[in-house]
C-alpha cells in the first residue's frame, strides 16, 4: 500500500513539473512572439526574424511563429524561405481564418514572381477558407486576368515563331531553287566535254588536211617544173 501511494506522489510530481514546464515553454514562446511583432511593427525585420526563430525553437510546431515568420522574410526578400514557412505552417494549421491568411499570401508571392496559374490556385484555396475575403477575391480576379494575357501573349510568340519558321524556309527552297537554276544556266552557256573533244578532234583533222593539200601542190609543182626543165633541155623520157 506504502509503495502505491510512492509511486501515485512520483506520478504527481512528474506531471506537475510537466505542466510547469509547459507553461513555462508556452510563457517563453509568447513572449518570443511579442517582441518579435513589435520588431516587425518598428519595421526593424531582422530583429523580428530573430525572435520569431527564438519561438520556434521553443515550440516547432508553432504555426504563428512559421506565419510571422514568412512574413518577416518576405519584407527582407527571402521569398524562398517565406514560402518554406508558410507551406510549413499550412500542413498545421487547423483555423480556417489562418488558413486563409496563409494561402493568400502564398498567392501574393507567386504573383509577385508571375506564376500566375499557381496565384490562382492559392487565392481559391484562401477562399474556400474565408470566401468573405474581398481583397483575395480581388487578388484572384487580378491573377485570372493576368494569366489570360500571359497564356494570349504566349500563344502570339508561339504563332511568330512559326510564321517565322515557315518563312525561312520558303526563303531557303526559294534560294535552293535559284541555285539550281543558275547551275543550269551555266551548263547550258558551257559545252559539254565530249562535244569540245570533238571541236578540238575536227580542227586537228582540218589542219592536218590542209598541210596535205599544201604537201600535194607542193609535190605538183615540182613535177611541173621538172616537167619543163626537161622539155627545155630536149629529153623527154616517159615514165614507166
Amino acid at each position: 500500500m506504502i509503495i502505491m501511494l510512492q509511486k501515485r506522489c512520483i506520478g504527481l510530481v512528474l506531471m506537475m513539473f510537466a505542466a510547469i514546464f509547459s507553461a513555462s515553454a508556452q510563457k517563453a514562446e509568447r513572449d518570443y512572439i511579442r517582441k518579435g511583432n513589435r520588431a516587425f511593427k518598428d519595421s526593424v525585420f531582422v530583429d523580428a526574424e530573430v525572435n520569431y526563430r527564438k519561438a520556434l525553437e521553443v515550440n516547432p510546431k508553432s504555426s504563428i511563429s512559421m506565419y510571422n515568420l514568412g512574413n518577416t522574410l518576405v519584407r527582407q526578400n527571402k521569398v524562398q524561405e517565406a514560402m518554406e514557412q508558410y507551406s510549413a505552417a499550412a500542413k498545421i494549421e487547423k483555423d480556417k481564418l489562418k488558413l486563409a491568411y496563409i494561402f493568400h499570401n502564398i498567392g501574393d508571392i507567386f504573383q509577385t514572381q508571375k506564376d500566375y496559374a499557381k496565384a490562382v490556385e492559392a487565392y481559391k484555396e484562401s477562399l474556400r477558407n474565408n470566401p468573405k475575403d474581398d481583397e483575395t477575391r480581388y487578388n484572384l480576379a487580378l491573377a485570372q486576368k493576368l494569366l489570360k494575357d500571359q497564356e494570349q501573349n504566349q500563344q502570339n510568340q508561339d504563332q511568330n515563331q512559326d510564321q517565322n519558321k515557315e518563312q525561312e524556309k520558303k526563303e531557303q527552297e526559294k534560294k535552293d531553287q535559284e541555285n539550281k537554276q543558275d547551275q543550269q544556266n551555266n551548263q547550258q552557256q558551257q559545252p559539254p566535254q565530249s562535244q569540245k573533244q570533238n571541236e578540238q578532234m575536227s580542227k586537228e583533222n582540218a589542219e592536218q588536211l590542209l598541210k596535205s593539200v599544201m604537201q600535194d601542190e607542193k609535190d605538183v609543182q615540182d613535177k611541173v617544173k621538172k616537167q619543163q626543165q626537161v622539155i627545155q633541155g630536149g629529153r623527154l623520157e616517159k615514165d614507166w
